[in-house]
């Protein structure tokens, strides 16, 4: 029996094969960032929705630090909310800029925020933003969510890394907050073998984020803005060539990976669609887990990976290692016991969280999985009964 792969990757030989004859042009192409990056980050604005900018950089991660740098910058924010069922660098980039993150508690019906417990720390602890995780492709009530950040004059930022393709009410995860984040790593929904991506309605955050993502100089800005500082700063041409408006970093990606997302994109809805096929199957199979996840008419679950809490975990997994089948953690458990949390505020990160971080696992999707290849797993998760 061959192995079962938790991700498959979304890179073809015919995508190598282009790349390879691109790379052999009589005069060689510009690798770095280039005129390449531009139309990647137009077409993925277009994909999901034309008033958007888009952002390319070397990672989700970096996306992450850079949205945060940002808003540091331009709204000296003190305070982040941060899931506790989220990624490292979800809450590792708030430490390192200085940001105070909040830890809050997941719900069990969509594994992002528990809202109760989100408007409590809005009241009590009054952040100036909050990360909002769609997990694993799961979407989250967009609709209270945004309501209440609205409500309480709290920011929203979309960590769309494990969500891409995903709608609420027919409109795609990652154009709801003032930034969204996008991973395109190996076995994610696309791939440009590293990458990431940040999207904005505000040409003011977008025109800093290009800064920042380049050392902080002027160099990606329309005539207009360049001269604007230039002469804010008494800044002449040769000189601004090395000039730094703000502190910036050095995240930016290359044209040679750009190559590869401008033809990934037209991949995104066909992979979707498999992943939500997947996702159906495994929720109609599955019978014994205790999340009771579902999807509401008018969204669409482009699912990263299938999620299950079981009481029987570590046998369930046992049985399924056995068949050659990949299995992880579900994401991360909570973030909250993760040892270098120890210090952090867990005030409401506690509850749902360590279920999951105790009982989940995730279970493979990918556009390549097979129909009996999902029957196997389900049975095998199913052996077990749930007593949670």
């Amino acid at each position: 029996m061959k192995d079962i792969k938790l991700v498959s990757d979304t890179i073809s030989k015919q995508d190598i094969q282009n790349l390879v004859a691109w790379l052999s042009q009589e005069d060689i192409p510009q690798l770095t960032k280039g005129p390449l990056t531009i139309k990647f980050q137009e077409n993925f604005s277009s994909f999901l929705g034309d008033d958007l900018k888009s952002c390319f950089i070397n990672s989700g991660s970096s996306a992450i630090l850079l949205s945060l740098l940002a808003l540091k910058i331009k709204n000296n924010i003190k305070k982040v909310v941060v899931p506790s069922v989220s990624w490292a660098t979800d809450l590792s980039s708030p430490v390192v800029l200085g940001i105070e993150p909040i830890l809050c508690d997941c719900n069990l019906e969509d594994l992002s925020l528990d809202l109760e417990k989100l408007e409590q720390i809005f009241i009590e602890e009054k952040p100036e933003a909050c990360i909002l995780v769609s997990v694993l492709g799961l979407v989250p009530d967009m609709k209270k969510i945004t309501e209440l950040c609205e409500k309480h004059g709290v920011i929203l930022l979309e960590d769309v890394c494990e969500s891409l393709g995903s709608k609420f009410q027919n409109q795609y995860l990652g154009s709801f907050g003032l930034m969204s984040f996008f991973s395109f790593y190996y076995g994610h929904h696309i791939s440009t073998i590293e990458g990431g991506m940040i999207t904005t309605k505000d040409k003011e955050i977008h025109d800093l984020l290009v800064s920042i993502r380049n050392h902080g100089w002027d160099r990606d800005w329309d005539d207009d803005l360049k001269q604007e500082y230039r002469e804010k700063y008494n800044v002449d041409p040769f000189t601004s060539m090395y000039t730094f408006y703000f502190p910036g970093l050095n995240v930016r990606s290359t044209d040679l990976q750009a190559f590869i997302g401008i033809d990934q994109i037209g991949k995104i809805d066909p992979f979707s669609d498999i992943r939500n096929r997947n996702f159906l199957m495994y929720s109609e199979l599955i019978s014994e887990n205790h999340l009771n996840i579902k999807q509401r008419p008018g969204d669409f679950i482009s699912n990263f990976a299938y999620p299950v809490v079981h009481s029987e975990r570590d046998s369930i997994i046992t049985k399924i290692k056995s068949k050659n089948i990949e299995v992880r953690p579900l994401i991360a458990g909570s973030m909250a016991k993760q040892p270098f949390a120890s210090n952090l505020n867990r005030k409401f990160g506690t509850g749902n969280s360590d279920i999951i971080h105790e009982k989940g696992f995730y279970l493979p999707n990918h556009q390549n999985l097979t129909i009996d290849e999902i029957k196997l797993i389900s049975s095998i998760v199913n052996s077990e009964k749930n007593i949670l």
